[in-house]
């Protein structure tokens, strides 16, 4: 019975991989999740998120020729930078990127915060900012 089912829902909702307006004007994904009044799930949200983690280190390994040389704390700077602006914004942050290729993080530090990604996003600029140029973690 549930072969069927999912068949016929398919048929019927359709499967979109981004979010549209339904005839009721509700905020709708997949195949008729209803994102206006349903939401998703806790373990839906962290599996979006692991998904994208494994997106955006594919995405630093490709574009990043020195991103696998990095320790970890620094590796993981740049993927929640990426995870926040995609793979394109981390790539216009040429300066940073140079100190970064060149381990001098102090000085690629000093350029994130006088980004204008900096005061968009606030304290993680700082937070993230600290952790490149000390290599220790914050959480």
């Amino acid at each position: 019975m549930k072969g069927p089912l999912r068949l016929q829902l398919l048929r019927h909702e359709g499967l979109k991989f981004y979010p549209y307006k339904d005839t009721m004007g509700k905020i709708t994904i997949g195949v008729g999740r209803n994102l206006t009044d349903e939401g998703i799930t806790r373990e839906e949200a962290l599996e979006l998120m692991e998904n994208d983690i494994v997106r955006v280190i594919k995405h630093c390994q490709d574009k990043l020729p020195f991103f696998d040389l990095l320790d970890e704390v620094r590796q993981d700077v740049l993927l929640d930078m990426t995870f926040n602006m995609g793979i394109y914004g981390v790539l216009s942050f040429k300066k940073t990127l140079k100190h970064i290729e060149k381990k001098e993080y102090a000085l690629a530090a000093k350029e994130m915060l006088q980004s204008k990604w900096a005061s968009q996003v606030g304290e993680r600029s700082l937070r993230l900012s600290r952790m490149m140029a000390t290599g220790k973690r914050e959480l």
